[in-house]
């Protein structure tokens, strides 16, 4: 057994980012991962075009600001250099190939009792916390949902996290199912590879471009989110028109309004409309059934697919180890709490990075976090001085 002051599970960018903001304040602090190496969903899960959506300003972790040198939209290899960086920058040496198997608070001893696993040796260790931060994030596993018929599927199904590119499915008929910004940029990337492509459209979404976001988020220094999202609907009106006539629907509440209401993020186009127009990519309804080899879709239609892709997202697996969960995660693993204090629960946990506000909300709770369990300490010491 192992006393350490807080133990952080994960080792992507919240639990960094929570780490070097401990170690700033001189708290010492113990970071976990299941991975053989930090940021392991951009390294490991995710495709080879992926850019960062939003301009690098808003992309940094705490204290530590991108090169001047980056591109504004930073690709995947770029970002990747700047997390290795940063954790050479902070000198933070996380526990690799450590996998949690339990985390239960001792009420008697008012402190965390962590069962960790080595997954190359089988070795297991229980660690003793006052804090514990989980930082596993929002995209620990990724979901696929129980439609009708696709365990019979004849071909091929791929959730988003295992894929890289269309280079594999040239000339098949890949179905993606998801309008999300990696459902509508994987889409795009299968149809240039010469996948013959089409894409489940459910839901209604504002599409935008990078600058119209960039462009927003700058306005918010001077304007209303309700005035920046009239400004903004009036340009991607413009630049993209009305796109009903092809299956895509704007919701009658403005893109940062929903972001900031319900955490979910407009669409950026990297050229998807475009196709889409073209019937390059085909846009359908939801999917009613799968019969082997063909997807039927609610308004009748029915298309022999080769292979699917799920952009379906990810949950969270906490739960699975976290067995006194209710402290700060609700059933669904999400904070049981809401925003802006989200990220604080009972007895000394924290979570990082499930603000649903990107990078910019893993800084936010990183540095709150942080400042809480120094409060924390300092009434201790003070109460034991006193």
């Amino acid at each position: 057994m192992e006393e350490v002051m807080v133990v952080i599970v994960g080792a992507g960018p919240s639990g960094l980012a929570t780490s070097a903001c401990l170690s700033r304040l001189s708290i010492p602090n113990l970071v976990l991962e299941r991975e053989d190496c930090s940021f392991s969903l951009w390294k490991k899960r995710s495709y080879d075009r992926l850019h960062l959506h939003l301009a690098k300003q808003f992309c940094s972790l705490p204290f530590f600001e991108h090169s001047p040198k980056s591109p504004v939209f930073m690709s995947k290899n770029a970002f990747i250099r700047y997390a290795d960086d940063y954790v050479l920058r902070f000198n933070i040496s996380p526990l690799y190939c450590h996998s949690v198997e339990s985390a239960d608070y001792e009420e008697g001893k008012n402190r965390w009792q962590i069962v960790v696993k080595n997954t190359i040796s089988g070795e297991m260790k229980v660690y003793v916390s006052e804090f514990l931060v989980v930082a596993c994030g929002e995209n620990s596993a990724g979901y696929i949902p129980m439609l009708p018929g696709l365990e019979n599927f004849s071909g091929e199904v791929v959730h988003s996290s295992e894929y890289k590119s269309g280079l594999r499915f040239q000339d098949k008929k890949v179905l993606v199912v998801g309008c999300g910004n990696s459902g509508m940029e994987i889409a795009y990337d299968l149809s240039n590879f010469g996948a013959h492509t089409s894409i489940v459209v459910r839901s209604k979404f504002h599409v935008l471009s990078k600058e119209m976001v960039l462009i927003g988020q700058l306005l918010f220094k001077y304007l209303s989110v309700s005035e920046i999202d009239n400004f903004i609907t009036v340009l991607a009106e413009h630049k993209y028109g009305n796109l009903s006539k092809y299956g895509i629907h704007r919701p009658a509440e403005g893109p940062f309004y929903l972001k900031g209401t319900t955490g979910r993020s407009p669409v950026i186009d990297v050229g998807t409309v475009e196709k889409i127009r073209s019937r390059a990519i085909k846009v359908f309804p939801a999917i009613s059934c799968i019969k082997e080899e063909f997807v039927v879709f609610e308004n009748g239609d029915q298309q022999q697919i080769d292979a699917i892709v799920f952009a379906t997202g990810y949950k969270s697996t906490a739960k699975n180890w976290l067995k006194d969960y209710g402290y700060v995660l609700n059933e669904g693993g999400m904070p049981k709490n809401h925003f802006p204090f989200h990220w604080k629960g009972e007895n000394g946990i924290y979570c990082a990075g499930l603000s649903k506000m990107g990078l910019a909300g893993v800084s936010s709770d990183a540095i709150a976090i942080a400042d809480d369990i120094k409060m924390a300490m300092s009434g201790k010491e003070g109460k034991r001085d006193g």
